[in-house]
């Protein structure tokens, strides 16, 4: 069985998948302990079994359709996976191998239709003023293949939303084919070291986004005067800032799209939207989230949707299956696309 094991390895790829359950496969005389969004990464490690001679495995259950990422770990090193080839940047300076399990697959509205035609888009430096790091920053807009006037919207860790989970292609293919009506983008990028700073509630943050970022758009973009018109997207600590920069500023954004939104960041730490959701006057229009079941951020994610909709607030809740990661993310984001924009 383990010699059966083991050319499936080699011949498949590692995890081995058997229906809903994945094998990893380690050689060698000792085996490294095992990481990945199954395990909150570090905190969790899972250790390898003794499956024959110089052979280790572990199997886990995971959903049908679910999207992986993992790691192994010899004390704090990482080390590739030889079986796996399938590598990603974890966007903190490390490397992830990847899987889908049977009925998972990336979306397919990341990869340009060949009738759809190409918005536009058009990179500028923004002066960031006195009280955000780095002086100058990268906004990048985005017009549509249609006719104005468009909704915007701004993405907060704009450049990985553009580049990895290709928004821009996503947002194409759903206004070619009706599933969203023609809107305008504005992704600006973080402050790199200063990313967590500047995205936890930040009301210098979001005084970029009215101050610099806006007025820009107006002036490159036909958009919408409507009071409440755009709408504001993010990720994780982007994800936060998003729902903030929504309830402080509804005259604004009059919808939000929050991916895993980064809710109990500090942990054990209850997050200001709360106190703004139980407090401010409820204006935003809808409120869409998601957040993947593997994620330590999915209680926080939950209680939210809750209070929002304890508030009277029209929230859309879903939890996809898998962790915290910008494939997850990219495949999942169309849909808070097709809530807040759809035709």
């Amino acid at each position: 069985m383990t010699t059966d094991l083991l050319a499936r390895a080699r011949r498949e790829g590692t995890p081995v998948i058997d229906g809903d359950r994945a094998t990893f496969v380690w050689q060698g005389s000792t085996a490294p302990r095992l990481i990945g969004d199954f395990t909150h990464w570090e905190k969790k490690p899972l250790a390898l079994r003794r499956a024959g001679d110089a052979l280790w495995t572990r199997s886990i259950a995971f959903y049908e359709d679910a999207y992986v990422e993992y790691a192994f770990l010899d004390g704090t090193q990482r080390l590739s996976d030889p079986l796996n080839a399938r590598r990603i940047p974890n966007g903190i300076g490390a490397t992830n191998h990847s899987f889908y399990m049977p009925q998972g697959t990336p979306t397919p509205l990341a990869r340009r239709g060949r009738t759809v035609p190409r918005g536009r888009l058009m990179r500028h430096s923004v002066a960031a003023g006195p009280f955000v790091a780095r002086g100058r920053r990268d906004v990048w807009l985005y017009a549509p293949a249609a006719r104005g006037p468009w909704p915007l919207l701004v993405v907060f860790d704009g450049n990985d939303y553009r580049r990895r989970a290709k928004l821009a292609i996503i947002a194409d293919n759903l206004i070619a084919t009706g599933r969203a009506r023609p809107f305008a983008m504005a992704l600006l990028h973080h402050g790199r070291d200063a990313r967590v700073v500047e995205y936890s509630a930040n009301d210098v943050t979001l005084g970029f986004v009215t101050d610099r970022v806006l007025p820009l758009a107006r002036k490159r973009l036909d958009l919408v005067a409507r009071p409440g018109a755009h709408a504001v997207l993010g990720a994780s600590m982007g994800g936060l800032m998003a729902l903030y920069s929504g309830l402080r500023a509804p005259d604004l954004f009059g919808a939000v799209i929050s991916q895993s939104g980064a809710f109990g960041f500090p942990a054990r730490r209850e997050s200001i939207v709360f106190h703004l959701v139980r407090t401010l006057p409820r204006r935003l229009r809808h409120i869409w989230m998601d957040v993947g079941h593997l994620e330590y951020l999915a209680p926080e994610n939950r209680r939210l949707s809750r209070a929002l909709r304890a508030r009277g607030y029209d929230v859309t809740y879903r939890a996809y299956h898998g962790g915290h990661n910008w494939t997850a993310w990219r495949d999942d984001v169309w849909r808070g696309l097709e809530a807040v924009f759809g035709t």
